[in-house]
């Protein structure tokens, strides 16, 4: 073959091309196969105890019960797919059955309604039962409001202590952590005295030993120079108190347009993530606070407007591909009644039903927000209360489990012809797409949502499995 091109130009093209593809490498390592906790829960630091997990748990088990004691009614209160198919009085299951005895579409349409609800009221219950809580924040800002500093610096020694005692006896959330004021002048000197008096008294008390997946939230950021003096205290700190180096990891909160886009026109968020010098583990969406800096007013701020879509897609894509998880914003809506019995009293018929009403809808809108947060790639959102908890995994199961039999079967497929692309059904795949398939299960897995036994019938093993890498397993397979 007659070649144009010497040895020397293409060396120069190939060291070019690899110092370029190598930076890329270094910006962009690719998204974590670590668990990624499905939500965080919100308290005031007032309120932590180290068992706090399970007695939310308990709550939230009562308030399942109370206002929906079996999974038909849980199952039509959120709208699961078929729900309205399901019957939930005499009447209708003899309706029902005078139906199918002519129509065996219905049939099966009915069935596939009743496991799907059916097995995600059993699994939300033994969610809430085993790991109530995946992801614990301990307030010190918008949850604990402004207090004396005498107050808030009780508090904080007290939270230190909680959190020492659960890790002594093992009562603390997979992941917790805390959230400190933000870094404006006014709340500069609160901010750093609490997360100063808070990491001191941990390390005093646990031999500077820290949770598994602590973290520290720096709200309402706006600057990089909040970022990286964050990071600085959270240096000096470590060295000062035995902290292993680089332990103590951050987390940004996006909820100003600032946070988005800056006074010179350009995307904030990667300058953000830049300053924090590699502590940021994850970035979280305010939605409130940041339809509020819209001047979008009250009455239309919501979870689902077009303006908190827009900061998502640009959280979303700035982050992508760089390790770095994100999450959604609150349901502010609590499921409480308004009605609350008299101590040795009862609530009437008619107190029962308001209650019910109120209860019913903020659970709607609850389920509807993280589904919308789901369908957008948002696989983690905040709760605020532990009425909101059955509705989380209810709606992170029907997602799941909607979903079980098209990426089991794509996976299947992709596994059994390792790297070659595949096409099932009408949807073409190819490998690219095959770490994807992978994480759909390890995210179910991990949350409860997908059992190991459902996971095992795509054909990949466990150890394929532990190793969390789609490419690993392909390789492996190729060399058979």
């Amino acid at each position: 073959m007659k070649l144009t091109l010497t040895p020397d130009d293409l060396a120069a093209c190939y060291n070019e091309l690899h110092e370029a593809n190598a930076a890329f490498k270094e910006h962009y390592p690719g998204d974590s196969s670590d668990r990624q906790q499905v939500h965080t829960v919100y308290g005031g630091a007032n309120l932590f105890k180290a068992g706090f997990a399970a007695k939310l748990g308990e709550v939230a088990l009562r308030t399942l019960e109370t206002y929906a004691p079996n999974y038909h009614v849980f199952a039509r209160v959120l709208g699961l797919p078929g729900a309205e198919t399901l019957p939930t009085n005499p009447l209708e299951i003899l309706s029902l059955t005078r139906a199918l005895e002519t129509n065996p579409e219905q049939v099966r349409e009915v069935k596939q309604a009743a496991w799907l609800a059916f097995t995600v009221y059993k699994r939300v219950l033994r969610k809430l039962q085993s790991e109530p809580i995946e992801d614990n924040r301990i307030d010190f800002e918008d949850g604990y409001g402004n207090r004396p500093d005498d107050e808030e610096d009780g508090h904080a020694v007290a939270a230190a202590d909680e959190v020492a005692k659960g890790m002594r006896d093992g009562l603390l959330s997979p992941f917790i952590g805390i959230r400190v004021k933000t870094f404006s002048d006014e709340c500069k000197v609160r901010s750093i005295r609490t997360l100063d008096i808070f990491l001191t008294r941990l390390a005093e008390q646990t031999g500077s030993r820290l949770p598994e997946n602590f973290v520290v939230t720096l709200p309402k950021v706006t600057t990089p120079t909040q970022v990286s003096t964050f990071v600085r205290i959270l240096d000096t700190l470590e060295a000062r108190l035995g902290y292993p180096k680089d332990s103590l990891k951050m987390e940004i909160m996006i909820e100003t347009t600032q946070s988005i886009i800056n006074h010179k026109g350009e995307n904030t968020v990667p300058l953000l993530v830049a300053a924090a010098g590699g502590r940021c583990r994850s970035a979280i969406f305010g939605t409130y606070d940041y339809t509020a800096s819209c001047n979008i007013t009250a009455a239309f701020q919501s979870h689902t407007h077009p303006a908190c879509d827009f900061a998502r897609h640009v959280l979303q894509v700035s982050l992508a591909g760089t390790g770095i998880t994100i999450s959604d914003g609150a349901t502010t809506t609590m499921p409480i009644g308004p009605h609350k019995a008299a101590a040795g009293g009862a609530l009437t018929p008619q107190q029962m039903d308001e209650n019910r009403a109120v209860v019913h809808a903020a659970w709607k809108l609850h389920y509807d927000n993280i589904m919308h947060s789901l369908s957008h790639g948002y696989y983690q959102g905040w709760d605020l209360n532990p009425g909101q908890l059955p509705v989380r995994y209810a709606a992170v199961d029907t997602f799941f489990l909607s979903g079980l039999q098209d990426a089991s079967a794509r996976l299947n497929a992709f596994l059994n012809k390792a790297a070659q692309a595949t096409l099932v059904g009408n949807t073409f795949d190819d490998a690219a797409t095959g770490q994807g398939l992978l994480n759909f299960f390890l995210r179910g897995m991990a949350c409860g949502a997908i059992t190991e036994q459902e996971v095992l019938a795509t054909g990949i093993t466990l150890d394929e499995l532990r190793s969390r890498s789609f490419v690993r397993i392909v390789n492996n397979r190729a060399r058979l």
